[in-house]
């Protein structure tokens, strides 16, 4: 099986993917005046939030902010990188990859409404709202999964294929057993 060729399933196509983009773009352009603040979760939401700026028909701010991986054991997060700005007053749209059972973002949301901005909504490229543990509000989402591992447009496996333009559901023991069991049928040629 080394030299074998794999090909993940193609969910979203780099048309659907732009096609979702523009139409949140004009979602957001259409909900907020200028002066929106976009704040961007490193690092997976890197290429959505490029391609959600570029279509934007106002101008926003933008910051990102880091958060570290679940804590063994504990199942805590924690920022790792703090945003730039002071977010009091101003409209926030956190931006996201994708929501999966929402503990993550609960946490996210919760530490950035105590800095009391005048709102704050969430903007997720992809909601999996099938794993949903805690009840986690998306003001903008662009497309509803079902319960697969995802890995394209800034969706990652070990720092790998988040420069895949499109999105494709991923099997995780193969991906275990061989992080690069996808890159000959995703990148080649």
């Amino acid at each position: 099986m080394t030299g074998e060729v794999v090909r993940p399933r193609e969910l979203l196509s780099t048309a659907e993917l732009h096609s979702g983009v523009r139409r949140l773009a004009a979602e957001l352009s259409a909900a907020y005046d200028d002066g929106l603040l976009l704040v961007a979760v490193l690092k997976g939401s890197v290429p959505f939030l490029a391609d959600l700026v570029r279509h934007l028909t106002i101008q926003p701010e933008v910051d990102f902010l880091a958060i570290s991986r679940y804590a063994p054991g504990t199942g805590r997060v924690r920022i790792v990188k703090d945003l730039d700005v002071d977010i009091a007053g101003r409209d926030v749209v956190l931006v996201e990859d994708i929501v999966d059972t929402g503990l993550t973002l609960t946490y996210i949301v919760g530490e950035l409404a105590r800095r009391e901005p005048r709102s704050l909504a969430v903007c997720a490229l992809l909601d999996k709202a099938v794993r949903r543990i805690v009840p986690t509000p998306i003001a903008f989402t662009g497309f509803r999964i079902d319960d697969e591992f995802v890995l394209g447009y800034g969706l990652d496996f070990g720092e790998r294929y988040r420069n895949l333009n499109r999105v494709v559901a991923g099997d995780l023991a193969d991906l275990r057993a061989r992080p690069d069991a996808y890159v000959a049928g995703l990148f080649a040629g």
